[in-house]
């Protein structure tokens, strides 16, 4: 029985991270041009945006409510687990 426990350890740590990774990084409410991850400034010409970053790297851009635009993409397996521990 003890031959699995690795792959059982490492199937829990993947669940967990999943679950932090849906959770809310911060929420950034702005009309800046020039956000690092940003390669769409012509969305904060005219009025404000919302940026929700969560834990799995992605960036969620929302104006008067809306999504917009999705910036990133998600970190999945070893390497979401690797940040999960990073951060807990």
């Amino acid at each position: 029985m003890g031959q699995y426990d690795y792959r059982v350890e490492q199937q829990r740590l993947l669940l967990e991270a999943e679950k932090w990774a849906r959770g809310v990084k911060t929420i950034h409410a702005h009309q800046l041009s020039s956000m690092w991850y940003d390669d769409r400034p012509e969305d904060t010409k005219d009025s404000p945006v919302t940026d929700r970053m969560y834990n799995n790297g992605i960036v969620e851009r929302y104006k008067k409510g809306k999504l917009i635009h999705v910036f990133g993409t998600a970190l999945s397996g070893e390497k979401l687990v690797d940040e999960y521990r990073r951060h807990n």
